[in-house]
């Protein structure tokens, strides 16, 4: 009768709670969004599988000593796979955009608005009952704004390991969410002369320009911000090995290999801080309102700024790219496209958008470093 309860108290029968049944729902909707909706099923669908994998009860392949612990342990709480995501993005990214018109990186600033907009708002959700953000994990929820999925994920490991499931989870969601979020915000804030701007053809940018970009680029964050140079580094060797022409076999497996092998364990290992004990918390709903609020903020901040720049220029940049500001590449550059395509048939706005699109994948590693010499000190 003992083997029998034994063997009884081993089964996941015995032993599932509600709170895992209701995660291992989160997990297979996070799958079919991946799979029907198509929302970023590059994460969310190793996410998660990984969430369904955390949850079965007494296996604990989430746990420090359970395959997905072990590949967490090794490549989130070190930082290695984000940065090497951020690798990957460099060599698969191109700043010609940037380069040919500088001063779109003005559109990728002001997209980092929400950012620090949502800081505030999370340490000020302290004065409601049931919230607790010290300024580590305000500062790591606050970077959902810049819609960023590996410098969301790095900031998290290092800030507020706890709460690095939700995060990842919110960034990735909206990120998702970029063609229904931003299009409304960009209406409002523009009119529909604004949006029917059509901008001039950018200038050829040449070889050597590429190959200096990065190194500029790399010198910049080392004098004023070297506690972003992990995320700017690599972003910046990727683009290296992209734009030096004599290296294609290893601009190629960044591009390809590296980078997909990475997203699977990344994917898994962040599955994983998605068990019942870590995520079923008012915090959690706490942080999906913030990052939506954040990433509102951020698109509205850039197309704001993108109205500034259309007065200056008398007419003759188009607001709507100032959407693209926020880093999710090149989803909202192809969402400011469309838009811009809407109003006038004949304006194609997508190398324009690209400019402040990449601008803000450099803007939220900016942002990350500010936050962590601020908060990780």
């Amino acid at each position: 009768m003992a083997e029998l309860l034994t063997l009884w108290h081993s089964t996941g029968l015995a032993n599932f709670g509600w709170e895992q049944l209701l995660m291992i729902v989160v997990g297979c909707g996070l799958v079919y969004l991946a799979i029907a909706k198509k929302f970023e099923p590059l994460l969310l669908l190793p996410i998660g599988f990984g969430t369904l994998l955390s949850n079965i009860p007494v296996a604990g392949i989430g746990g420090p000593e359970g395959l997905l612990g072990m590949v967490y342990s090794a490549g989130v709480e070190t930082g290695i796979f984000p940065l090497l995501i951020f690798m990957g993005v460099g060599a698969l990214t191109d700043f010609g955009a940037l380069i040919a018109r500088p001063s779109t990186l003005l559109l990728g600033a002001a997209a980092q608005f929400g950012i620090f907009a949502t800081l505030l708002g999370a340490v000020a959700l302290n004065f409601v009952p049931g919230f607790h953000f010290t300024l580590q994990d305000a500062s790591a929820i606050a970077i959902i704004g810049g819609a960023d999925g590996p410098t969301a994920i790095f900031l998290a490991s290092r800030l507020a390991p706890d709460l690095l499931g939700a995060i990842a989870v919110a960034a990735y969601s909206y990120m998702a969410l970029v063609p229904i979020i931003q299009p409304p915000i960009m209406r409002v804030l523009t009119t529909k002369k604004e949006r029917a701007v059509v901008m001039q053809q950018l200038r050829p940018v040449s070889r050597l320009e590429r190959i200096f970009f990065p190194f500029v680029v790399l010198a910049l964050c080392a004098l004023f911000l070297p506690s972003a140079a992990p995320l700017i580094g690599m972003l910046m060797f990727g683009n290296l090995l992209r734009e030096s022409g004599v290296v294609e076999r290893l601009s190629r497996a960044a591009q390809n290999e590296i980078i997909n092998i990475v997203t699977i364990m990344l994917g898994l290992a962040v599955g994983s801080r998605l068990s019942a004990d870590k995520f079923l918390t008012l915090e959690t709903l706490g942080i999906l309102v913030l990052g939506a609020l954040a990433f509102s903020i951020g698109t509205a901040a850039g197309v704001l700024m993108g109205k500034i720049m259309y007065r200056a220029t008398k007419g003759k940049v188009n607001p709507l790219i100032g959407a693209a500001g926020v880093s999710a590449v090149p989803m909202a550059a192809r969402v400011v496209n469309r838009v811009g395509l809407d109003e006038n048939p004949h304006n194609f706005l997508l190398m324009h958008a690209m400019g402040p699109n990449v601008a803000g994948v450099i803007g939220s590693a900016v942002a990350a470093g500010v936050l962590l010499a601020l908060a990780g000190s």
